[in-house]
This record gives C-alpha cells, sequence and structure tokens, in this order.
C-alpha cells in the first residue's frame, strides 16, 4: 500500500464533469502516522413494488432460522445469511380508516411516512415526512446528494388517480414534509448527468452536449486527473479505481443503448395488442437505476435512496416472463389460480431484480468487507394480498446488515397490527438517527 493518504471527499474534476471516488485503501489513515479512522458509512435504501403479493410464496414455511426461502425468494438463496424476512407489520395509515376506497394511493403514501394522507385530488395534499428523508435530514455527515429518489414508471403530481385521491399519493413515496412529495427520476440518464456532473450547470450542460456530439465518456473529461492520482496509489487501489471507471463506462453505454432502442422500436402491428406502457423493458429500467444507486453508494455520493419499482396501483404488463395481462387487473384473481401463478411470476421478477442489486453490492469490496455488509434494503409493498386489499401482514424484507448492527438470516413474525414505523425506529438507530417516534411507531422492533 503506498504511504500517501487522500480524503473521502476527492473527487476528480474535468471540464462540466466530477466524479466521487470509490473507498481507497489510501482512504484510510495510518495506524503509525494517524489516529484511526471512523468505520464505512451505513447505507439504507427503500425499494418498493406495488399491487402486493402472492403471500403464500412469500412467507417462510417457519420462523427462526432462513434455512429454506419460498419460491418466490428462491431467487435470494446465495443471500440467505444476509436477509432478514419480517411478517405480521401493518400499515395501519394506509387502510380506510373512515375515507372509503383508495388503497393503492394510501398504500404509497403511508409506505414511508405513517400517516394518514388527505383523501384530495386537489393542491391540499398532506401525508408526513418518509423515513428516506427523516434519515437523510438528519445524518451528521454531508454528501453531495442528500437523497436519491428514483423509480422505474412515470407519475403524475396531479388528478384523481385513485378514488378520490391525488395522483402525488400513488406515484410518490418519498416525502420532504407533509404536503411536499419528492418527485422520482424515471430516466437514468439524467441520474447520471445528476450524479457525475459538474456544478457549473452553464459548464456540463456544454460538456455533455459535447460528449454526445463525439461520443465520448465522462471518464474522458477527468483522464488527467485520474491518471496523475493513479500515480499514487498502490496496486489494490488502482485495480479497485480501474473497477469502478469500467462499471461507470458500462452503465453510460448501456443507457446511452436504451436510448437508441427507445427511439428505433418498431411500432406495433395493427392485430398485436397495445402495450399497456410505452416504456422499455422494465427489467432494464429496473437494473439500469440498481447500478446508478450501487454507484452511488460506492462513490459516497448519497446514503439514501428510494427506489419504487412501478406506482402503486400500476397496470404494467410484464411480456418478457409471458404474462401479457396487467399487474392490477391480476392482483384482482378472485382466488383465480391461474391469476394467482401470474401475481407469483410478477413477484418473483421482482425479487430476481432484488438479487441482481445484491450480487452488484456483494462484488464492491470496502475495506475487508463488501458494500452489500454496509446496507440495509428494505423491500416491500403497502398492500398484503393485492385482491384482498388488506394492509397488515404486510411481504417485507430487509437485506444487507448494516455495517454488522443488525443481525440477520432471520424471519421473524410479529404480533397483529404491529406497525411497519417500528422497523424504521430500528433503523434510524443503526443509521445513527434516533428518534422516539415516527407516524404510527408505537416502540422499536427487538431485531
Amino acid at each position: 500500500m503506498s504511504d500517501h493518504r487522500i480524503n473521502r471527499r476527492t473527487v476528480l474534476k474535468g471540464v462540466g464533469t466530477a466524479i466521487a471516488l470509490p473507498f481507497l485503501d489510501a482512504m484510510i489513515p495510518s495506524l503509525v502516522h494517524a489516529a484511526p479512522t471512523k468505520a464505512a458509512p451505513v447505507r439504507v435504501g427503500f425499494l418498493y413494488v406495488p399491487n402486493g403479493m402472492h403471500m403464500a410464496d412469500f412467507t417462510p414455511a417457519t420462523e427462526g432460522v432462513l434455512s429454506q426461502l419460498p419460491t418466490t425468494l428462491e431467487p435470494l438463496t446465495q443471500f440467505r445469511e444476509k436477509l432478514n424476512v419480517f411478517t405480521g407489520l401493518t400499515l395501519d395509515k394506509a387502510r380506510a380508516n373512515g375515507d372509503g376506497p383508495g388503497d393503492h394511493a394510501r398504500a404509497m403514501a403511508a409506505f414511508l411516512t405513517g400517516r394518514q394522507p388527505r383523501k384530495t385530488h386537489g393542491a391540499d395534499i398532506r401525508a408526513g415526512q418518509s423515513a428516506d428523508q427523516w434519515i437523510a435530514t438528519n445524518l451528521p455527515d454531508h454528501t453531495p446528494f442528500a437523497s436519491l429518489e428514483l423509480g422505474v414508471e412515470r407519475g403524475q403530481q396531479a388528478g384523481n388517480c385513485d378514488s378520490g385521491y391525488s395522483c402525488a399519493y400513488s406515484s410518490n413515496m418519498s416525502w420532504r414534509g407533509e404536503a411536499t412529495p419528492n418527485a422520482k427520476e424515471t430516466d437514468p440518464k439524467q441520474v447520471f448527468e445528476r450524479l457525475f456532473g459538474n456544478a457549473d450547470r452553464k459548464e456540463a450542460t456544454a460538456a455533455r452536449a459535447k460528449r454526445d456530439l463525439y461520443n465520448q465518456s465522462v471518464l474522458d473529461f477527468v483522464r488527467e486527473d485520474a491518471q496523475s492520482l493513479s500515480k499514487q496509489l498502490g496496486a489494490s487501489d488502482v485495480r479497485k479505481m480501474d473497477e469502478y471507471f469500467t462499471a461507470v463506462r458500462e452503465l453510460e453505454t448501456r443507457i446511452q443503448q436504451a436510448k437508441i432502442d427507445a427511439t428505433t422500436r418498431k411500432p406495433f402491428k395493427p392485430d398485436m395488442p397495445a402495450p399497456t406502457s410505452t416504456s422499455k423493458d422494465p427489467k432494464d429500467q429496473i437494473r439500469l437505476m440498481c447500478d446508478l444507486m450501487v454507484l452511488a453508494w460506492q462513490g459516497d455520493m448519497t446514503r439514501v435512496v428510494t427506489l419504487p419499482f412501478a406506482n402503486d396501483g400500476s397496470n404494467r404488463a410484464y411480456p418478457t416472463i409471458g404474462v401479457s395481462e396487467g399487474h392490477h387487473d391480476l392482483s384482482h384473481h378472485g382466488r383465480d389460480k391461474a391469476k394467482q401463478a401470474k401475481i407469483a411470476q410478477i413477484n418473483r421478477f421482482h425479487v430476481e431484480q432484488i438479487a441482481y442489486l445484491l450480487s452488484k453490492l456483494q462484488s464492491v469490496k470496502e475495506g475487508d468487507h463488501t458494500l452489500l455488509d454496509q446496507v440495509m434494503i428494505v423491500f416491500g409493498s403497502g398492500i398484503g394480498d393485492g385482491d384482498k386489499h388488506n394492509h397488515d401482514d404486510l411481504p417485507i424484507l430487509v437485506a444487507g446488515t448494516g455495517g454488522g448492527k443488525l443481525k440477520a438470516g432471520r424471519h421473524m413474525k410479529f404480533t397483529k397490527d404491529t406497525p411497519l414505523m417500528n422497523l424504521y425506529l430500528s433503523l434510524f438507530d443503526r443509521m445513527g438517527t434516533p428518534t422516539n417516534s415516527f407516524g404510527d411507531s408505537t416502540g422499536r422492533l427487538p431485531i
């Protein structure tokens, strides 16, 4: 290892470009010449799927050690020791509580807030600050981005989307304040530009135009800085830098190809069924966003990310896995076995994307550990069974061990009506942002 030490906040700069560095050995102070450094930071992600789950295929057969995963969770088998599956948790504020229909809007809006959204489709929307924003605004350390709000399916911020509830409720899971949802970014190219662009907007715009014109990478604009830094690093850090840059370059290429595919796709023939969405393949979209999430965490550009895989109530079809019917329509299966089987297919598809994300996190080294060891990823839905529209016994899992602060490899079942917000109280402690209550919490989970 080189004796040269660099600051954790060092970035490579070029015209219109700034690239944060991954965690390097050279960022660890020498045991001889400096005081011990802080541990690698803990990150948190909140990932959401709409319309509930086919719970029979999601729920482990026994409590305790996760010895065997049910069908829907099978893609996560290799990460079993890094998982917790929590059943029995409840989102009471997604229930009607006198407000009538609108379960999808309430499910998304209450998932991270634990607050009853005001039933309105006007400008007077009200929910509450979300768990991700509580963490983002109370973290003791500052990152270039307090949080990232990513998405896969575009949503509206106004209008009536669910039985008198504003589209803002079913489209947003992150809320800065009770009347201010954080709109998600669904264009991976825009996310990429946010992460790796310069703060000088005019300069960044010019650099982006030049890159597009000459088909250049953001890495081309920081090459001189990178070469200078590499001369000061040990072999291990040079390898980490190469891996990081390779990931950035590959992601750029995939984003550009996705744009090309979207503009050159042949139109549907008249005898083919019309798609329920004009968006690109959801698998590609989700994975691009997962890659961006990993890069953002790897460069410590943020500690907090939200990513709903679709808006709640989404009727998106999944033809690439053989499901041509809309997701929401299928969720109202009426116990029809064929429809339930297709819902289970969609559920498993979503879990496969979680497995992809965990694999990426596992591949990134941070000191003696991996990035997967340093995260806590909440994955679930604000609805239990889509046909029942119930908001108890929710499908919830947490991946990662939060820097060793969270025991894993368990299925824990909680008593009836245990608030989901109790889980967040426990995660807040591990993020260094504790509070005595949040939403409709009643106490911390014993995890």
